[in-house]
């Protein structure tokens, strides 16, 4: 079944793998999906990625990161843009989640970026999810 937005679906998808703490999440790959994938595990969000390739398309696969007490570690995800309404940041505007506890994703013209690195690169663009 065709997904009318592939990120808010990767999204919903890690958010309810988190709720049932499952320890990992499988998806449909694609390259937005593969750089939002980078971003969290460099961000420490989660432990790893990986892609395997099927007869049909590949499959994205995350592991899933937990604290010591089984705690998740990612308390919140939120999609931003929505397919018919794109909210864009200009390079002075770009939002910090939670006064910089939390990251911004944000398209630019340099890829997908976090909100520190968009403000290192004095670039905006358009703010794809939250994630804190």
């Amino acid at each position: 079944m065709p997904v009318s937005d592939p990120v808010a679906d990767m999204l919903t998808r890690i958010r309810n793998a988190l709720i049932v703490k499952r320890e990992s999440v499988e998806m449909p790959s694609s390259k937005m999906k593969l750089a939002v994938a980078q971003i969290l595990q460099k961000e420490g969000y989660i432990k790893n990625f990986d892609v395997a390739e099927n007869q049909v398309g590949s499959t994205l696969k995350i592991t899933l990161k937990y604290g010591p007490d089984g705690t998740s570690v990612i308390s919140g995800l939120r999609k931003i843009s929505k397919p018919g309404l794109r909210i864009y940041a200009r390079k002075e505007e770009v939002p910090m989640v939670l006064n910089g506890l939390g990251i911004a994703i944000i398209s630019t013209s340099k890829g997908l970026i976090t909100d520190a690195e968009a403000r290192k690169n004095n670039v905006g663009g358009e703010v794809i999810a939250y994630v804190w």
